[in-house]
């Protein structure tokens, strides 16, 4: 299987200096690539990848744009039955260009960092169709300008009934 995306990023919310949580990242963003998955139904192995930039627009209340970043996820894993799966999952996430604006004080603050860590994902009947439930973890190593450790994703994919 093969996959192309786009997806858009709109300035949303209202940003307030001293504010503790700013809740949007408001600038206009982009962000567009394409991947590949291949599944081998009769071993139950599975492997896909997905590359894509991001370009940001400048934040006009802090005059602040960030940098074009590049980001590789890619995902291998075990079908254990129909429904359960295993494995192995990471990324790669390097800033291509640096942050500039006059927002941009500590300079063009390009980062970069790495992921990989285990997953289990499961699939359940809703209705006629299937819903998905995954949890993956992931140790950060290799950053620059980032915060680097262990972050935990649940992510939980339910089917929409367009009445067929």
């Amino acid at each position: 299987n093969y996959l192309a995306y786009t997806m858009f990023g709109a300035p949303t919310g209202a940003y307030q200096l001293g504010r503790l949580a700013n809740a949007s990242t408001n600038h206009w963003s982009i962000d567009a690539g394409g991947g590949y998955t291949y599944f081998d139904p009769k071993k139950g192995h599975e492997f896909s990848i997905v590359g894509g930039l991001t370009f940001n627009g400048e934040n006009n209340d802090t005059h602040y744009q960030n940098g074009v970043d590049g980001h590789v996820d890619w995902a291998a894993s075990q079908f254990l039955s129909e429904q359960v799966h295993v494995g192995v999952v990471g990324y790669f996430y390097h800033q291509l260009s640096g942050d500039r604006g006059s927002g941009a004080t500590l300079g063009d603050f390009k980062s970069r960092v790495n992921g990989i860590g285990p997953q289990i994902g499961y699939f359940f009947p809703v209705g006629k169709e299937k819903g998905y439930v995954n949890l993956k973890g992931y140790w950060e190593f290799g950053a620059e300008n980032r915060a680097e450790g262990w972050n935990l994703w649940l992510s939980l994919a339910l089917p929409l009934d367009l009445g067929r």
